[in-house]
């Protein structure tokens, strides 16, 4: 895969995640509200994220690592004792 393909699915990957987080987050303001229970917040605050290409860098080279290695010979080879079974 090319980095441009790779970056945009980490992108999407670190969307969903963040996107998975907030709605946990609102689910328990909306029963912390109807409880009673809980610290009266700013309303307009607007929730502001930033990842740091370094970090996806890391991820991409991480990947093209494993699959370097998935593509070797020895990985594909299984090491077997000499009744069959793996080693």
């Amino acid at each position: 895969m090319k980095d441009e393909e790779l970056r945009a699915q980490i992108n999407e990957l670190i969307r969903d995640e963040i996107q998975e987080g907030i709605n946990e987050y609102i689910d328990t303001q909306e029963e912390s509200e109807k409880t009673g229970l809980g610290f009266v917040q700013n309303k307009d605050e607007k929730l502001k994220v930033n990842i740091p290409n370094k970090e996806v860098d890391k991820l991409i080279k991480q990947y093209k690592r494993i699959k370097k290695k998935q593509k070797s010979n020895l990985y594909q080879a299984k090491l077997l004792d000499q009744h069959g079974k793996p080693l």
